[in-house]
């Protein structure tokens, strides 16, 4: 498995907005599937795990068990890489080419 495999399942599972959502719900702590299904009273139970194993299989939900309940915490450093690889060089970039841009406006 390469690291665009990696990446290819990062962005999958950043595409669907319930996905996103669950993500938001886990940024301050972690939360039991329960609490996770109960975010999302339109959707069943059933519907809201597939979302969270697709979360889980892009790594960006860590699984824990702890008795009967099963904790889910968000696993960010999938998205920083992302970031690191993509987001921040093309950022980067754009801004210099408008540092370049505003300087041979203002020198004009």
């Amino acid at each position: 498995m390469s690291i665009h495999d990696d990446y290819d399942r990062v962005f999958k599972a950043l595409a669907h907005a319930v996905r996103r959502q669950i993500l938001d719900d886990l940024k301050d702590q972690p939360l039991t599937t329960g609490t996770l299904c109960a975010h999302f009273p339109d959707i069943d139970r059933c519907t809201v795990m597939q979302h969270v194993k697709v979360l889980e299989e892009a790594g960006l939900v860590i699984a824990e068990r702890r008795g009967r309940e099963r904790w889910n915490h968000l696993n960010a450093m999938p998205i920083h890489d992302i970031h690191d690889r993509w987001i921040g060089p093309y950022a980067a970039a754009a801004a210099s080419r408008l540092a370049r841009f505003k300087r041979a406006v203002e020198a004009k």
